[in-house]
């Protein structure tokens, strides 16, 4: 018997893809019994003979994985099947607004040192990236693990400097800006990172974190604190949190919680790096709809980075795909998961775990047994 504890949580594309390869292997090879523990049910459409579903501690539905992922009868696991996101959605308006970021001919390289048993070498992380983002609009930027995101997030938000390119936010071009000529422009991008554990400070209480960013701007930190009274409303948190610490709420709690303190400073550009990876799929559909509530309310432009390819459906309105530090596809959702061009773009759809499982509708079942 072999115990798998969310062993493909976080993991990309083609890595999960080669994880549950070998586990089917294990279990063919060697008839082995496989406990695989997850909250991802495309990995359990994709692997799973028998899915047995808990809640508060106790088994409140099993059977096989054709009847509970097709025919879900406890309306804990029809809950759980309605928020796992689609592949499609419908096609979004046209994005007529102004434009607020573009970058253009974006390339980093890293000089990687040799050792006494490897060469010295240079990594082209980003090479040549161009794209244009409007007020409103979703961009989902898709790859692999490697593949250049988190460089060119890194670069977006000046932790690095690119060595040439062009990163302008409403026509000033920050990529190349003096650290004293930047320090205006960083509240224009905020980030929300993939660990809403290690994101918050355990030493210091919400209200104190969610400040700090207004008045390091020169903000009174009495209208920061309303700011971020109103902003926990708009997450749909208790203002009274603000006097707790970190480790009194839930991961998706505080998910809300950095959503909120990134929007402190009135951002234009919100960047979700991975920020729903780590989070169950019905935390993750409250955390995703909350993005989208708050793009359309407040403006915001929002990039958002993942692996997880039914998630870019459901978030953004136009998709990059980066490979090896390039971007090799762009356009809508529909015409970049319905059409894709280039062949590492028919590789991650193709990886995608239980591509075969078509997601129930469960309004349509009849009616739930508890």
């Amino acid at each position: 018997m072999l115990i798998a504890d969310e062993p493909t949580t976080a993991l990309d594309l083609s890595t999960q893809q080669q994880i549950l390869h070998l586990f089917k292997e294990l279990r063919e090879k060697h008839d082995a019994g496989i406990m695989f523990v997850t909250h991802d049910f495309d990995v359990v459409a994709e692997i799973a003979d028998r899915v047995v579903v808990m809640q508060h501690g106790r088994i409140v539905e099993q059977g096989t994985a054709e009847e509970v992922l097709n025919r879900p009868q406890h309306p804990y696991t029809r809950l759980l099947i309605d928020a796992v996101p689609r592949r499609t959605r419908d096609v979004p308006a046209a994005i007529v607004s102004d434009e607020v970021l573009k970058v253009s001919g974006l390339n980093k390289t890293y000089h990687v040192t040799g050792g006494m048993f490897r060469p010295a070498r240079t990594v082209h992380a980003c090479k040549d990236v161009n794209f244009t983002v409007h007020q409103g609009e979703t961009l989902g930027i898709v790859g692999e693990s490697g593949s250049g995101k988190s460089t060119l997030v890194k670069c977006l938000i000046r932790l690095e400097g690119p060595e040439t390119g062009v990163v302008s936010v409403e026509g000033k071009d920050i990529a190349l800006m003096s650290r004293h000529d930047l320090h205006p422009y960083r509240q224009h991008i905020q980030i929300v990172f993939q660990d809403p554990y290690g994101s918050l400070n355990p030493r210091r209480t919400i209200g104190d974190q969610l400040v700090e960013g207004p008045v390091n701007f020169g903000e009174n930190r009495g209208k920061a604190m309303e700011r971020a009274r109103e902003l926990m409303r708009i997450v749909r948190l208790d203002p009274e949190v603000l006097n707790r610490y970190p480790n009194q709420f839930s991961g998706g709690q505080r998910q809300r919680i950095c959503i909120a303190r990134a929007l402190m400073v009135e951002p234009k550009i919100l960047i979700a790096d991975e920020a729903v990876s780590a989070l169950d799929v019905s935390v993750q559909k409250e955390v995703l709809k909350l993005l989208n509530e708050i793009r359309d309310r407040m403006g915001l432009t929002v990039l958002f980075i993942t692996h997880d390819l039914r998630v870019a459906a459901q978030v953004c309105d136009t998709l990059i795909v980066m490979q090896e530090g390039e971007v090799v596809e762009r356009g809508t959702v529909e015409e970049v998961f319905g059409a894709p061009s280039h062949p590492y773009t028919k590789m991650l759809l193709e990886a995608q775990p239980g591509k075969h499982w078509v997601v129930p509708d469960v309004s349509t079942l009849p009616p739930a047994v508890a």
